[in-house]
C-alpha cells in the first residue's frame, strides 16, 4: 500500500515537471518587438485622376510591432500615419488634400490601423485583422502581408532585420475623402491603392 502511494507520488511529480517544462517553453517563446527603419521604409498609394495613375507618399509615421510567426497569438500591428506628412510631388495638390475638402488633416491629423489579431495563410503570408481609421470614419478591414525575410543584422549586434510588405485597396469614399464636389468620382477616382513597405530591426 505504501508502495502504491509512493509510485502514485512519484508519478503525480513527474507529470508536474513535465507541465512545467510545456508551460516555461511557451512563457519563453514571445512575439518580438519590432521598429521600424524608415530610412528604408515607405507608404505610397495611387489613385487616378481622370484616366492617369497619380502617385504619393506618407512621409511620417509611428507604429508599435510585435511579430513572431510563431506566435501570433501575442502578434500585434498597429500604425500611425502623419496626415500632414502627404507629399504628392506638388505642394498645392498637398495642401488641397489636407484641406477639409478631402482629409482635413486639421481635424483629424492621423490614419490610424490598430489589429486585433493575425492569422496565416500560407508560407509567409498572413492576415492582419482590425480596425483602419481615417477621418471619423472606422472599418474593420484585413490587411494582407507578406514576410519577406528574416536574418541577424550584419551591422547591428544582437538585432535581427525584417522585411514585411502590404498591399491593400480601399474606396476612399467609404471614409469620406473627399466632400462636395469631390466626392465625385468623375475627375479623382475612388479606388486609392496602398502599398506599404517596411524595413524592421528587432528591439533588445
Amino acid at each position: 500500500m505504501k508502495l502504491s502511494k509512493l509510485t502514485s507520488t512519484l508519478f503525480a511529480t513527474l507529470l508536474f515537471f513535465i507541465a512545467s517544462g510545456f508551460t516555461s517553453n511557451e512563457k519563453a517563446i514571445k512575439a518580438t518587438e519590432w521598429k521600424i527603419d524608415s530610412v528604408h521604409s515607405n507608404i505610397t498609394f495611387e489613385v487616378s485622376h481622370f484616366f492617369t495613375p497619380v502617385q504619393g507618399a506618407f512621409k511620417k509615421y509611428d507604429s508599435q510591432i510585435y511579430f513572431s510567426p510563431e506566435n501570433l497569438e501575442e502578434s500585434s500591428v498597429n500604425i500611425d500615419i502623419q496626415v500632414s506628412s502627404i507629399d504628392t510631388d506638388n505642394q498645392k495638390r498637398d495642401g488641397h488634400l489636407q484641406s477639409p475638402d478631402f482629409f482635413n488633416a486639421e481635424k483629424y491629423p492621423t490614419i490610424s490601423f490598430k489589429s486585433d489579431r493575425i492569422t496565416k495563410e500560407g508560407d509567409n503570408k498572413f492576415i492582419a485583422h482590425g480596425k483602419l481609421t481615417i477621418k471619423d470614419v472606422t472599418k474593420d478591414v484585413k490587411l494582407p502581408f507578406t514576410l519577406l525575410g528574416v536574418k541577424d543584422h550584419p551591422m547591428k549586434e544582437n538585432t535581427k532585420v525584417a522585411g514585411m510588405k502590404i498591399d491593400y485597396s480601399i474606396d476612399r469614399t467609404d471614409f469620406k475623402v473627399g466632400t462636395g464636389d469631390w466626392a465625385a468620382t468623375a475627375v479623382v477616382g475612388d479606388n486609392v491603392d496602398i502599398s506599404i513597405a517596411l524595413e524592421l530591426n528587432s528591439v533588445n
